[in-house]
């Protein structure tokens, strides 16, 4: 037997997953171009004043969505990371 809420409601995830992942690929995308322009003009990788404003940004953000402040930090953080390691990849292939 099967259960139509159910499987609309896991096809309505399916979708926003799938929207997600496209999303952080243009991200990434994008955070690549400035990686490279980052280690092209001698800059550093990390630029903590600018990610500290993004974090509480996205808390804001989070607030305003009924979305937990604390996970949406925890998420930004972890992306803002591997940014940070493309980025330090990049300076040092220069």
């Amino acid at each position: 037997m099967s259960d139509d809420t159910l499987t609309r409601y896991r096809q309505s995830i399916d979708n926003i997953d799938a929207a997600l992942v496209f999303l952080l690929a243009e991200r990434f995308k994008v955070t690549q171009a400035v990686g490279r322009y980052k280690a092209e003009s001698g800059l550093p990788p990390a630029d903590p004043g600018r990610e500290d404003r993004q974090i509480a940004r996205l808390r804001e953000l989070a607030k305003t969505a009924d979305l937990d402040p604390e996970f949406s930090e925890k998420f930004l953080r972890f992306i803002i990371d591997e940014v940070i390691r493309h980025h330090e990849q990049l300076r040092d292939e220069k």
